[in-house]
């Protein structure tokens, strides 16, 4: 359950008083998202402020997203994430869009945890992803860089490349007890991803997504309707955004590649921003490093997390199967091989 801290009627009651949307008329936490405390606001309807730091417009309404930001995301980032989905928003991209109180201020204290309202998205996420998401999906990714291409406000990945042999080294100890052998392999992966990884300014760089998992995009009547949780959003090269959505979309549960889904997600992208030359080819090692950056989060949780805390762990095994294929596409493509499907 994604609702870590509880928030009584009383003092629910007086954080909307802020707001101009009404009276509140239902409230219910949502099970799903591991970072932070979520919860559905019904309203009796009303006109908000407008999104963060924006004073264009208003939005009328019934249903909104409450989100307690907890322990894992850095307040210091809060008004940063907030701004960049009001900016994509007042750009044409569906996401929620933060709610201003009467005084201007999007970001709150609600329950002791920083806190903010955003309209309520339609659709559902899919459960069983097919060839017919990914175009949708790719499309919808290249309109987000380039609706994202006006914010100038950077926020460097904190979870890039950089970050990656400290990570693996706090896992060093108790790697192993995930699978024998798994910190050699890794070790032997970063060897080969880090030296070849793009240098700066070698490709285009924008405000990426970074985390397009299935369960952060909606969809409605076969459209994607809602990208929500920006919450890794962050300043990189926007084809490294395009091999996170190929490991997240284009893998079978066993862990297979699926070549036509791929095939589907980059067209669907090139529909609305073309890759360069240069992106397609360093493509191989840009999904390497994504399925690395992900094995070795979930790694970094499954051994580093206390029982008891709030975390949901995920199997980083899921990514090792990713890893290896996109090491071995990328030597096939280095020599000129087979077409894996980007």
């Amino acid at each position: 359950m994604a609702v870590y801290t509880d928030v009584s009627d009383g003092a629910l009651r007086a954080f909307l008083s802020a707001y101009d949307i009404g009276a509140l008329t239902a409230f219910r936490g949502i099970a799903e998202g591991v970072e932070n405390s979520n919860f559905v606001l019904r309203t009796t309807g009303g006109t908000t402020g407008g999104a963060a730091g924006n004073a264009k417009g208003g939005v009328t309404g019934s249903d909104f997203i409450l989100t307690l930001y907890e322990r894992r995301v850095n307040p210091e980032d809060l008004p940063w994430f907030l701004g960049l989905m009001g900016y994509l928003s007042d750009h044409g991209l569906s996401c929620p869009r933060p709610v201003a109180a009467r005084d201007g201020a999007a970001l709150r204290v609600l329950a002791g945890r920083p806190a903010a309202i955003t309209t309520f998205l339609p659709g559902v996420w899919p459960r069983a992803v097919t060839e017919a998401h990914c175009g949708p999906v790719g499309a919808a990714l290249a309109r987000l860089h380039l609706a994202g291409q006006g914010y100038d406000a950077v926020r460097p990945n904190a979870l890039g490349p950089e970050s990656w042999p400290g990570l693996l080294d706090s896992c060093r100890r108790d790697g192993d007890s995930v699978q024998p052998g798994l910190v050699a392999e890794l070790d032997a992966a970063l060897a080969e991803i880090l030296p070849a990884w793009p240098a700066p300014g070698a490709l285009p760089r924008g405000q990426i997504h970074a985390d397009l998992f299935p369960d952060n995009v909606f969809f409605l009547d076969g459209a994607v309707s809602g990208i929500i949780d920006f919450y890794f959003a962050c300043t990189d090269i926007l084809a490294y955004d395009v091999a996170i959505c190929l490991n997240a979309w284009c893998f079978d549960a066993q862990g297979r590649f699926d070549a036509a889904r791929s095939r589907a997600l980059i067209a669907g992208y090139e529909s609305v921003r073309p890759l360069s030359e240069a992106e397609r080819a360093a493509l191989p090692v840009l999904a390497a490093g994504a399925a690395m950056r992900f094995l070795l989060t979930r790694l970094y949780d499954w051994v580093n997390t206390p029982a008891g805390a709030m975390v949901t762990r995920k199997d980083p095994l899921d990514y090792l199967p990713r890893l290896r294929f996109h090491r071995a596409a990328w030597a096939d493509a280095s020599s000129g091989a087979a077409d894996h499907g980007f």
